[in-house]
């Protein structure tokens, strides 16, 4: 079964982050080239945070939110969650559903290695269980049910 460091060799990106003193525009610009939905936040080398576009949805309609003005220090989620590099999908797909998270970071001894979405995760998953299928599929072809009990003489039963 696949790892948390399988799904990160897959994923073949690095981490993405800000400062926690930067605007939500600079945030969303670095989000924007990266492609991402979401940015770790980060002060002296230690992750103290992520940012997400669900952060901004729940933060655009307050009255004075500005996001030429905003910190992301000031809108960032500070609980994070972590899982080591060894982990299996299944055990984090648990995590991901008992946690109400979206978003895991993996760690390796005492350092992160990267970051998982909930997605990465349901993909790599999905992924997993179709390969299984396949080789299912090899080992019992047709041509063994089609040949399957055709030598045996079917006689009705006794009465």
């Amino acid at each position: 079964m696949k790892t948390a460091g399988d799904i990160l060799s897959d994923k073949k990106r690095d981490m993405v982050s800000v400062r926690p003193e930067q605007t939500i525009r600079e945030a969303l610009e670095r989000m924007q080239v990266n492609r991402i939905g979401a940015v770790l936040v980060k002060r002296a080398d230690k992750i103290v945070g992520i940012w997400t576009e669900r952060d901004l949805a729940r933060d655009i309609l307050k009255p004075g939110f500005n996001i030429d003005t905003a910190k992301v220090e000031d809108h960032m989620t500070t609980r994070l969650f972590t899982a080591p590099v060894d982990t299996p999908i299944l055990k984090l797909q648990e995590m991901f559903l008992g946690l109400f998270t979206r978003h895991i970071l993996i760690t390796q001894g005492r350092k992160t290695v990267g970051l998982l979405s909930i997605g990465d995760v349901m993909r790599a998953g999905l992924l997993e269980k179709d390969t299984q299928i396949r080789d299912l599929t090899a080992m019992s072809s047709w041509e063994y049910y089609e040949n399957w009990g055709w030598d045996r003489k079917l006689k009705p039963p006794k009465k």
